[in-house]
């Protein structure tokens, strides 16, 4: 590794997988990790904090675990404070806390919308509202909002809160990356395509082949451009780029991670 990230500290939101496998956030954990940054792991689920903190451990990374609701403007102000009780400072912000329902706006319900909207999109603004403040201070940091294409396409099945949520978030780290560019701090978005991580299976798997996983999985691979779907680490190093200082003159981007199956969208 290159320790592009030496030195910094990240604060990584939804650090956990929440099934068997590398998700996002765990990847983009350990992957920063590798690359000289001290983890701040931050995960509703401790299990799931703590199996990334052991891995990164195992590497010689350092890493330090907090539960937390990041829909919880209590919970969010409690570990950046903690963070910088043990680091001293915050360097790079990954959001990555995310969830998905299908259907539209007959079929979700009131109560779904806004939770999923609290989860998705209120999350990344607490986080931001408490680390930016620490940032402009410091006069540097980088956040990094994990997106969606679904931002940007119709994903070829119903999906309105999930995709509502994704477009605000764009626009969202847009705002903050114009405000606060003159204070040395950028803001960007990675938007992933179909991906091969453990969150797709559950929520999906009923628009595909009757549920079978495996033929669902068959089928969003033959829907890419490369016949495969991307996966985690591919997150993981579009992040990393974001959030390191060979991106130092880049702030309020869309880097799109989806093997070019939007160029392909009608």
């Amino acid at each position: 590794m290159c320790k592009r990230l030496k030195d910094k500290v990240a604060i990584v939101t939804g650090a956990g997988s929440i099934g068997p496998g590398w998700g996002n956030g765990k990847a983009t954990a350990v992957l920063f990790a590798r690359e000289g940054a001290k983890i701040f792991a931050v995960d509703l689920n401790p299990t799931a904090a703590e199996e990334t903190k052991g891995l990164i451990a195992q590497e010689g990374g350092l890493c330090a675990v907090q539960q937390a609701d990041v829909t919880k403007s209590g919970e969010v102000k409690a570990f950046v404070e903690r963070c910088l009780e043990i680091y001293g400072r915050v360097d790079i912000l990954l959001n990555n806390v995310g969830i998905v329902e299908s259907g539209g706006p007959v079929e979700i319900s009131e109560e779904n919308w806004d939770r999923l909207i609290d989860i998705n999109l209120k999350s990344m603004f607490l986080t931001c509202k408490y680390c930016l403040p620490v940032m402009e201070k410091q006069g540097a940091g980088a956040i990094v909002n994990i997106s969606s294409i679904g931002a940007l396409r119709f994903l070829g099945y119903p999906c309105v809160s999930y995709n509502a949520s994704k477009g605000a978030i764009n626009q969202l780290t847009q705002n903050i990356a114009v405000q606060y560019a003159a204070k040395g701090i950028r803001a960007n978005c990675v938007l992933p395509g179909l991906m091969n991580t453990p969150m797709i299976r559950e929520p999906l798997k009923k628009f595909y082949a009757g549920g079978d996983i495996d033929k669902m999985i068959e089928i969003r691979n033959q829907q890419c451009p490369m016949k495969k779907m991307g996966d985690a680490w591919d997150v993981a190093h579009a992040a990393l780029f974001l959030a390191s200082d060979e991106a130092k003159y880049i702030t309020g981007a869309n880097l799109v991670v989806d093997g070019g199956i939007t160029c392909k969208f009608s």
